[in-house]
């Protein structure tokens, strides 16, 4: 948009300067002696932008996925090895096949800290790839119809359903 604007680049970054500190249309327009209608054009073009940006952030997503999770930390802990070990930050990632990566710091891999974040990331009727971890047992019937959706898990290099 700024690349088509008879507005020099030093009173476009204004503009969105006053976009960022809340400043009314108005305002602005008052501010730098331009129109009313001119600000507002800018500020519905950087709402546009803001809105395709979440979208495209927070878009759930349908396909082919691979869950997992895992811990990192110190390498040698003494005392409890595993899911339990003391000191180590677990997180839980979301591959999607031939897609995007999504990747969240988890207070604790359960159930109840996972499922909002499957479900807010992949749409029913996606195919669900795991390993045999019980987090994921409820993975079809909390929230996924059986008859649309599937998951797979991956024990010792077999596949099975």
């Amino acid at each position: 948009m700024m690349k088509f604007s008879r507005l020099s680049s030093h009173r476009a970054h204004r503009i969105i300067l006053c976009f960022c500190e809340d400043i009314t249309a108005s305002s602005a327009s008052k501010l730098f002696r331009i129109n009313r209608n001119t600000i507002n054009l800018y500020y519905n073009h950087f709402r546009d932008l803001i809105f395709q940006q979440n979208f495209r952030e927070n878009a759930r997503n349908c396909g082919i996925f691979e869950l997992d999770e895992s811990y990192f930390g110190a390498r040698k802990v003494r005392g409890k090895r595993g899911r339990g070990a003391a000191g180590k930050t677990p997180v839980f990632g979301l591959l999607k096949r031939d897609g995007n990566v999504f990747v969240s710091i988890v207070p604790n891999c359960s159930r109840e800290e996972l499922m909002p974040i499957i479900q807010g990331k992949i749409l029913e009727g996606s195919t669900v790839h795991t390993d045999g971890w019980k987090t994921y047992n409820g993975l079809i019937l909390n929230g996924y119809d059986p008859s649309f959706s599937q998951q797979e898990r991956i024990r010792e290099g077999k596949e099975s359903r």
